[in-house]
Order: structure tokens, then C-alpha cells, then sequence
């Protein structure tokens, strides 16, 4: 088996809790491990198209979900840290991730950093995962959001290269690497507690997601 996997493929159902301001008083953020190969597609565009995997639900499309955000990978290894921290259990799944990793750098990765995961799915990565209200009611954590962001731990968002099916225990190879140096852990850093870091995340070019990518040019434009 190969050292960079894939641990779990977790998905999620619609959930009514008092956490979230999702239309409806729902989230999907509680994803568990399923078993046998789960089906990833393009999902549509961001405000239409939720999750590419099948089975999983997104209930809040102004903000998750669609093209940029159609996979959401984390590392087990930085759950386990999580876990030290924290005190406690943290199943695969319990930061809402699609995919959960092992021997993978999520954080060190690329901006347009693409993986094969398994015999046809090919993913490529746009962002990192910002931290919301309805992450911190699901993991009933004080001051969750504040520490998460700290941390700079957070996971990435993928969109949809080749579909393909995922299951447990698929390798997860890195099939291509761009010629820059704007990684998951620069990105989230630059878009929420080191604004001047934006203009750095400029190579990574239309490989992210459009909105740190707005707000980089943005930045650029004020300074000039």
C-alpha cells in the first residue's frame, strides 16, 4: 500500500442543529467513513453545485461547495495533533473533510498541485479551509475558530480534474507540482491573519480559488 493514502472517504447528511446559519437550520459538516467506492464528479458552479462526491450533502452553497470547493481533504496527522491539544477523540471526519489523508502534506501542498487518487480521480488544489461558526458548534470548542486560524492547519479545498471513484486505501500521487512556492499554509495565512502576504500568492495564478485570487489583486492594486 502506498505511503501517501487515502485513510477514510467520509460523507455527510443534512443535519438540524442550532449551530449553523445555513438556510434551513441545516449542515452536512458531520461526515463519517462509508464503505466501497464512492463516485467524485464536477459539481457545478459555486451557489448551485454542492459536493462532487456522491452521497455527500453541502447545505449551505453560499459559502461551500461547487467547482472550487468540490473535495475537501485533511491529514490525519494533523487530527492527531488536534487531538493531543485538544484532549480528545477525533474520528476521521470530525473537521468535516472528505478525505482523510495519511503520509499526504496537505498543508505544505501547492496552489494547482494535482493528485491521482487512486486509478482515474484526478484532484486539483485551490485553497485552504476558512474556518466557520457551524465548524466551531460542530466541534464545541471554545475560542475554536481564533485557535484554528492560529494554527494554520487547514485542510484543502479541491476541484475536479478527471472523475473518477475513491474508496479507503487508495494511493494518492502527485502527478503534477507547479513552478511556484504558494502552498495551502501561505494561503490561508495570507487571506486571515497575515493580509500582507497576499501579493506572494499572485503566481499561483487562476489555480485559485477566484476569491483569495480577488482579494490578492485587490491588495496589489491598493498599494500601488
Amino acid at each position: 500500500m502506498s505511503a501517501s493514502r487515502v485513510l477514510t472517504v467520509n460523507t455527510g447528511r443534512p443535519v438540524a442543529v442550532p449551530y449553523t446559519d445555513s438556510p434551513g437550520g441545516v449542515t452536512g459538516i458531520d461526515k463519517h467513513p462509508v464503505d466501497g467506492p464512492v463516485q467524485v464528479t464536477e459539481p457545478g458552479p459555486e451557489g448551485t453545485g454542492g459536493s462532487g462526491l456522491a452521497g455527500d450533502a453541502v447545505c449551505d452553497l453560499r459559502f461551500h461547495g461547487g467547482s472550487n470547493q468540490a473535495v475537501y481533504a485533511y491529514a490525519r496527522e494533523e487530527l492527531d495533533r488536534w487531538e493531543q491539544a485538544l484532549g480528545r477523540p477525533l474520528p476521521n471526519g470530525a473537521f468535516g473533510e472528505n478525505l482523510t489523508t495519511s503520509g499526504v502534506d496537505v498543508r505544505g501542498a501547492l496552489i494547482g498541485e494535482r493528485w491521482r487518487v487512486g486509478p482515474e480521480l484526478v484532484l486539483e488544489i485551490t485553497s485552504g479551509r476558512i474556518p466557520c461558526r457551524t465548524f466551531a458548534g460542530h466541534l464545541d470548542e471554545r475560542q475554536w475558530v481564533k485557535r484554528y486560524t492560529r494554527a494554520a492547519t487547514p485542510g484543502a479545498y479541491l476541484r475536479v480534474i478527471t472523475p473518477g471513484a475513491v474508496r479507503a486505501g487508495d494511493p494518492v500521487e502527485t502527478v503534477h507540482r507547479p513552478d511556484h512556492e504558494v502552498t495551502v499554509e501561505l494561503q490561508f495565512q495570507a487571506v486571515t491573519t497575515r493580509r500582507e502576504l497576499l501579493p506572494l500568492l499572485l503566481p499561483a495564478g487562476e489555480a485559485l480559488h477566484p476569491e483569495p485570487l480577488r482579494q490578492a489583486r485587490e491588495y496589489v492594486a491598493r498599494q500601488r
